[in-house]
C-alpha cells in the first residue's frame, strides 16, 4: 500500500490531539473533503497504524493525585510471573520493558505517596521474581505536542 502522505501524517496528529472529534469537523480543520477524511481513516485503521480510540482520564480529579514510577530488576527465569503479578496490582498502569539499569519501568497511580509506598515495599518487594526496585516520586507530568511528519514516515506494509 505503500507510504504515508502529508495528509495521512495530518490526520494522525489531529486524532491524537483529540481522538474524540467528529469527522467533518476534522475534514473541516484540515481542509479535507469529508469523504476523503473519512476513506483515509479506515485505511489508517485497516493498515494497523490507528489501533484504537481511547479516553485520557484525569486520574487527580479521580481521586488519585499521587504518582511513582517503579524501577524493577527481573529474574530472567521468573519474568513472566513477576509481571503477571505486577499488572495485577490494582495501583499498575503500565509497564515497560527496558534495556539499561532496569528490566523494567511500572508507573502506579494512588491517593497518596504513602499509600504507594506500602504497595512498593510490602507488596512489589515480595513478589517472586522481583530482585530489586527503586521507586521515583513524580513531581510535575508534561506531554509534549506530537505531530507526525512526512520525512519520518517508513514504508509501510500492508
Amino acid at each position: 500500500m505503500g507510504r504515508l502522505d502529508e495528509i495521512d501524517m495530518k490526520i494522525l496528529g489531529a486524532l491524537h490531539r483529540d481522538a474524540s472529534i467528529s469527522i467533518p469537523k476534522l475534514s473541516t480543520d484540515l481542509g479535507l473533503n469529508l469523504s476523503v477524511t473519512y476513506s483515509r481513516i479506515k485505511r489508517l485503521i485497516r493498515r494497523g497504524i490507528i489501533q484504537r480510540y481511547t479516553l485520557e482520564i484525569n486520574e487527580a480529579r479521580l481521586g488519585f493525585p499521587a504518582g511513582v514510577v517503579v524501577g524493577l530488576n527481573l529474574d530472567p527465569k521468573q519474568r513472566e510471573q513477576a509481571i503477571g503479578e505486577l499488572m495485577k496490582l490494582p495501583q499498575a498502569r503500565e509497564l515497560t520493558e527496558v534495556t539499561g539499569r532496569f528490566d523494567a519501568f511500572l508507573s502506579l497511580r494512588g491517593r497518596t505517596i504513602e499509600e504507594l509506598h506500602k504497595v512498593t515495599s510490602d507488596v512489589i518487594g515480595r513478589i517472586s521474581g522481583v530482585t530489586h526496585s527503586e521507586t521515583f516520586v513524580e513531581v510535575a507530568e508534561r506531554q509534549p505536542e506530537v505531530s507526525y511528519n512526512l520525512a519520518s514516515a517508513p514504508e509501510i506494509q500492508a
